[in-house]
């Protein structure tokens, strides 16, 4: 198991960290490591000490423990445990509560003592939570202090639920959780409102007092917390970085997490590198933004004053350099992204035959496609492309509650206008009002409801994907099994998911492909339906010919875009493209305003795109490039 870290490429780094290539090798090792303290202690009779976290960082830390448990017998019985935080107020028995976590994910599968469990109690009566937080630093001590602090982050930098402003030497004690945290947890709970305000967590300084600490983090979304955490100046504002100030530390990253180090991100600043062409590319955009000069007006002197001397030596003089990198960026601008007919295509993104192509694009949401590449979509179709979009959830799950009674409470009184009342509509709607009336938080809603939810989202759909210019017998809902199964089982089969694609492709045939590209999130919806179009197209690959045609096109959502250096096709969109772009998202009603599950963004959906799509379009004209209204930007996906 490789781990990346190199001590020649650290000096940006306060602590030391290791990268593996993954969170599952990542969790291995940090596993290992606990069950050899655990050994060790056995081997001397003593008991082993662990401080343990929840959330997804640990999960596959658990699952690790459990394997050595069961198949090479891995004792707990010398184990005394004592987990970082529990929200407060919180039942043991409460899905979200950090025991029944616990429960699931570790301590009812191996043989640990019950009596060696603690973990804050969410029940406590307000006045007594400050001594039974005193009597949980106590204990701590009376163990002889934790052997081992497993930790993951937040992204407010929390440790813990240690929020911006805790002090370095804190103890346990109740908190008040940040807002992001509480936003963060909110699919959980099934809604911000319902995720408690408070919690009940170990301190800065409990924690400093572990004989090791190890803080975790995957995935890309972790990346920019990490790096400030890792280089950034010790602050009250990030309680990750008073981990700087401890010699006991290691920070355990997969290369996502890790992206934003300067090691990984610019690397150039940190060592010695290989000047491919990709990294030229990405080193020439990021001196231009952050010097804020156009590329063609970059110096020698620009590139060497940052870590670029030895570019400038093997390809340079710096105009040669610009001048290329310049053409590069111009190229990737294209007003057809169908492809444009009857041109040399050889330096443009697309091909320019055939002319008409067959065009299929892929919305995880029925939103996705409107609100990520509306001005595209148009585009397309008003170039008269064949273009299908295919819906592939319902999308039940965004839908206000408000909402399905409002649309019963049409059907109702349609029924009663046109003298055709058999009941069975106010049936529904009395059923639906009394399982709102007592639904608990994230509670799963019944058949009926997510059916009523998803056709609300349906019609939104299809009103969009007219309003773009398709006919309807080229918008298609598939309603992928997987969405909802996963509502009820972690443990999901594809494989019908998979077949339905692969039944689509095949009557489509498409030359082109446009599928939802953002990975931060690898178990959210959007990666999950872009590995089952993957799946389905390189299954096709083996046996359909057209395939060989057909080219894989990703886009991203309303949060983040691809970097300037990574995009292929930047199509540029006029004030009446985002115009019309605006009018199709404003189709999807149930998502305007505030939509169930906004993220950390406050703004709507239509004003997250069209900001985000003239961010872009500003980049390309700081580096010198043409300044249009708003570009939506693509990556092709290499087989």
């Amino acid at each position: 198991m490789a781990r990346l870290n190199l001590l020649e490429e650290t000096r940006f780094e306060k602590v030391p960290v290791s990268v593996y290539p993954s969170q599952d090798e990542a969790s291995i090792q940090v596993a290992q490591r606990i069950a050899a303290i655990i050994l060790d202690k056995q081997a001397k009779g003593e008991k082993a000490v662990l401080g343990l976290a929840t959330g997804a960082t640990p999960v596959k830390v658990y699952k690790e423990l459990v394997r050595l448990h069961k198949e090479e017998g891995l004792s707990f019985n010398n184990v005394v445990t004592f987990n970082l935080d529990e929200y407060y107020p919180m039942l043991p028995n409460a899905e979200q509560s950090y025991v029944a976590f616990m429960k699931k994910q570790l301590f009812d599968h191996v043989d640990i003592p019950q009596e060696n469990i603690n973990i804050p109690d969410g029940t406590l009566a307000p006045e007594d939570v400050q001594a039974f937080c005193i009597a949980y630093e106590q204990k701590i001590s009376n163990f002889g202090g934790l052997d081992i602090q497993i930790l993951g982050i937040g992204r407010t930098g929390h440790i813990g639920f240690n929020e911006p402003g805790s002090a370095p030497n804190s103890g346990t004690r109740l908190v008040t959780l940040d807002d992001l945290t509480r936003r963060d947890a909110s699919r959980d709970f099934g809604g911000k409102e319902n995720v408690p305000t408070k919690a009940i967590t170990m301190g800065v300084g409990t924690i400093f007092k572990a004989k090791e600490i190890v803080l975790m983090a995957w995935n890309e979304k972790k990346a920019e917390i990490v790096k400030k955490a890792v280089e950034g100046e010790i602050s009250s504002d990030i309680p990750a970085t008073y981990l700087q100030m401890s010699e006991n530390v290691e920070f355990v990253l997969d290369t996502d997490a890790a992206s934003g180090l300067t090691r990984f991100n610019l690397p150039w600043l940190a060592h010695d590198v290989v000047w491919e062409d990709s990294l030229v590319r990405k080193a020439v955009v990021w001196l231009s933004l952050h010097l804020k000069k156009a590329i063609l007006k970059l110096t020698d002197d620009d590139y060497n004053n940052y870590g670029m001397a030895q570019l400038i030596t093997e390809q340079g003089p710096a105009y040669s350099i610009n001048i290329r990198i310049f053409n590069e960026l111009q190229r990737t601008i294209t007003g057809w992204p169908g492809g444009k007919p009857n041109v040399d295509d050889s330096s443009r993104p697309e091909r320019a035959e055939p002319a008409r192509k067959n065009v299929i694009l892929f919305s995880p949401h029925p939103d996705d496609d409107v609100i990520s590449m509306g001005g595209t979509f148009i585009r397309l179709a008003d170039q008269g492309h064949n273009v299908h979009v295919a819906y592939q959830t319902s999308g039940n799950t965004a839908v206000w509650d408000d909402d399905v009674l409002r649309y019963l409470e049409f059907v109702q009184d349609f029924a009663v206008a046109v003298d055709d009342d058999n009941g069975v509509t106010r049936n529904i709607y009395e059923e639906a009002r009394e399982f709102f009336k007592v639904k608990k938080p994230n509670q799963v809603d019944p058949e009926i409801i997510r059916t009523i939810k998803g056709l609300i989202r349906k019609g939104e759909a299809i009103a969009g994907a007219r309003f773009v210019g398709l006919p309807d017998e080229n918008i298609h809902f598939q309603n992928l099994p997987f969405y909802d199964r996963g509502k009820f089982s972690k443990e999901i089969d594809f494989e019908d998911d998979i077949q339905q694609t692969m039944e689509l492709l095949r009557q489509v045939k498409p030359h082109q492909i446009f599928a939802a590209g953002d990975f931060a999130d690898p178990h959210g919806t959007h990666r999950v339906c872009f590995d089952i179009v993957l799946e389905a197209i390189l299954r096709l690959r083996e046996t359909d010919e057209w395939t060989k045609d057909c080219w894989l096109w990703l886009y991203r959502g309303a949060w983040h875009e691809y970097p300037i250096h990574e995009i292929e096709m930047a199509v540029p969109l006029s004030p009446q493209e985002v115009k019309r772009k605006r009018l199709a998202i404003f189709k999807h009603q149930s998502q305007k305003d505030l939509p169930v599950f906004p993220g950390d963004d406050p703004r709507e959906f239509w004003v997250r795109a069209e900001d985000r799509t003239s961010e872009t379009a500003g980049l390309y004209h700081e580096l010198g490039l043409a300044n249009y209204e708003a570009i939506e930007a693509f990556v092709r996906w290499k087989f």
